[in-house]
């Protein structure tokens, strides 16, 4: 379908594609097996101007749009779902920088986010606070001009990559999520040391690390925004990311389909009209998620001010729409579907995070539900004032 890209959009996907085709495609089996964050991939693609598009034009990005994002995450994805992770968890740890960091913080890290000199992680997630964001156990106590840090995260993509991480903490345990607050640490800082890596199922070229907090000394100019407000950075954060989220099961989704219908063409199956009519089933969903997602983008960067439904349409739907189109790849290549060779294996333990990551899709459907409350709420309210 056309969907209407710029010139810019176009040459975007085309650069993202060839990067990965020539980069990424011969070693996607290697990273996968040996769990290897793709350095050196990751840093081309900062040379190449990837990076740029998370990162707004005036500190040396190329506008930090959310469809520059979703075009890029889906033609990495394709390829390898762990190699877009990795590329990914920039744009969300640079996320609450862009957004609420005062101009000196911009100006110091931006500009070299980028270009890919500075690698960049969001620290949120603890043992007992993954959903429940409010239930965050790692404190920060004011200590003369600084922040002592103290506490322990888990599952932070990039967590011993990265060079630079928003981290967040509660400065006051009392207000509960309005005591939560973000704090920019840098790596090598004292007290702060990597815990755990993680070995997983799926994403394996995406590192994932326990970040560990001991008494770790955060200087006072690196509080970014008002105390008390990370709660609300994050879900802003996680607005602005979750259709990249659903991107990258995009193209998980559409590199699994692309697999599964070269093997039929070949082996002559589309021949079946119950494999006829499945294929075409998928193709339906695949173009209905790109177009969901799209259309999501296109809202965020219209300067839309309330998201947060359609920010997780743009997540549940196409990650649901991976695990249906994965599942049915590995059904229909049969015993070469569970054969690493054909990749399809892969996509399928791949497409399985993006209904966990950032927000599982049972959370999402509650905000879903929630924000359609609220909206009834409001119509109701009008109703009775006209």
């Amino acid at each position: 379908m056309d969907y209407f890209l710029t010139d810019e959009e176009k040459t975007l996907k085309e650069k993202a594609r060839q990067i990965t085709e020539k980069l990424v495609l011969p070693v996607r089996d290697k990273l996968d097996e040996k769990a290897e964050f793709p350095t050196e991939i990751v840093k081309e693609m900062g040379r190449q101007g990837l990076l740029k598009i998370f990162v707004p034009r005036e500190y040396g990005g190329s506008g930090a749009k959310v469809m520059d994002m979703c075009i890029a995450c889906e033609e990495v994805a394709r390829i390898c779902a762990g190699v877009a992770t990795a590329y990914a968890a920039n744009a969300l740890g640079s996320g609450p920088i862009i957004y609420f960091a005062d101009e000196d913080q911009k100006k110091k890290y931006l500009p070299r986010i980028a270009t890919g000199e500075l690698f960049c992680a969001f620290g949120l997630t603890e043992a007992q606070a993954g959903s429940d964001v409010a239930n965050i156990q790692t404190t920060a106590r004011k200590e003369g001009d600084s922040h002592i840090l103290n506490g322990v995260k888990q599952f932070i993509s990039s967590g011993s990559i990265a060079d630079v991480y928003v981290v967040l903490a509660s400065t006051d345990k009392s207000r509960g999520a309005r005591g939560i607050s973000a704090f920019i640490v840098e790596k090598g800082m004292p007290g702060f040391s990597f815990g755990k890596e993680e070995n997983k199922l799926g994403i394996r070229a995406s590192t994932t690390t326990e970040l560990v907090f001991e008494d770790c000394r955060v200087p006072k100019e690196n509080l970014m925004g008002k105390e008390g407000r990370g709660f609300l950075y994050t879900m802003r954060n996680f607005d602005h990311s979750r259709p990249g989220v659903g991107a990258i099961a995009l193209g998980i989704a559409q590199g699994a389909y692309e697999a599964a219908l070269d093997f039929a063409y070949k082996n002559k199956l589309l021949e079946n009209q119950c494999i006829q009519k499945k294929i075409a089933d998928l193709a339906i969903e695949i173009e209905a998620a790109r177009a969901l997602i799209y259309a999501v983008a296109r809202m965020i960067d219209s300067g839309a001010k309330n998201f947060s439904k359609e920010s997780s349409f743009a997540k549940v739907f196409p990650s649901d729409v991976a695990m249906r189109v994965t599942t049915y790849a590995i059904e229909l290549l049969g015993p070469y579907g569970i054969l690493k060779e054909y990749n399809v294996e892969k996509m399928l333990r791949d497409a399985k995070i993006t209904q966990i990551y950032e927000g599982t899709n049972e959370i999402q459907r509650a905000v879903i539900a929630l924000e359609l409350i609220r909206e009834m709420g409001m119509k109701s309210r009008q109703g009775k004032e006209q």
